[in-house]
């Protein structure tokens, strides 16, 4: 391939190989063209009622572990024919170039070439354990908050240890700190449940031990931007069988179920 293009595509040393600049667009369009491949074999043969082929699905770290992987247990039994392949990410990929079917993901993407069906609503909430609000108090206001340990979850881009809120139409930024912080969702939500502090998880997320009491919501009337649980893809009109009842079958599982896990 490299002598009929006259370039080299790949680095190669005795330890490792790696992709050249021109390497790496060779791959990104080949990735695109097998993508409009298969698309355009769904497209000619979507007359047939049984799902088949491939199906890429890209979803976050831990939520694709603990909720996502065993879904797709269920359907791989419902559907055989479907070869699916799961791919999980801390970051938001791009659907278009990676070649990848549907994303699932927390929160909206900024990509407006994608479209959007919220799979569940989501809100995060404020919370701490009842040995930490013992010994520290519980915070009346969001001026409080600086006197407390607060764990910040830091998440790809975010601002770090800024929190937003809105108190009815009144929009509210507070600047925390703590000593603990991670990118990592279940690690913040671990050193909560350790009595370290205040932390902001999701409903999702927080679910059983707010019902068992090992957590408590903190500040209920201020809300927090919501955590809603979408699926992205990259076509409505050319959305293949496949991808058409997975979507449906990740809706009707997560309107029916009861919250036991995170993002």
């Amino acid at each position: 391939m490299e002598g009929r293009l006259g370039v080299r595509l790949v680095n190669r040393t005795t330890r490792s190989v790696s992709l050249t600049s021109e390497g790496e667009t060779y791959l990104r369009h080949a990735t695109r063209i097998l993508a409009e491949v298969r698309e355009m074999e769904d497209v000619v043969s979507s007359g047939r009622s049984t799902p088949r082929g491939l199906l890429r699905v890209n979803a976050t770290l831990g939520f694709g572990r603990t909720a996502i992987a065993p879904l797709v247990s269920e359907f791989a039994k419902r559907y055989p024919d479907v070869a699916v392949q799961v791919e999980v990410t801390d970051r938001p990929i791009d659907l278009v170039e990676s070649g990848f079917d549907l994303a699932i993901r927390f929160g909206l993407l900024p990509d407006k070439r994608l479209n959007a069906r919220r799979v569940m609503s989501n809100r995060r909430l404020l919370c701490a354990s009842p040995g930490y609000l013992k010994r520290h108090g519980t915070p009346t206001s969001l001026h409080d908050l600086s006197d407390h340990h607060c764990i910040i979850h830091r998440q790809n881009d975010d601002a770090y240890g800024i929190w937003r809120f809105m108190h009815g139409e009144q929009s509210e930024v507070v600047k925390v700190a703590g000593m603990l912080s991670s990118n990592d969702g279940d690690i913040v939500l671990g050193w909560a449940l350790d009595g370290h502090g205040i932390v902001i998880r999701s409903e999702w997320d927080l679910a059983k031990y707010l019902e068992s009491g090992r957590l408590k919501v903190v500040l209920p009337e201020f809300a927090l931007p919501s955590a809603d649980l979408y699926v992205y893809y990259p076509s409505r009109s050319n959305q293949t069988i496949r991808a058409r009842v997975f979507i449906e079958f990740l809706v009707e599982h997560f309107q029916t179920s009861v919250p036991t896990k995170a993002e």
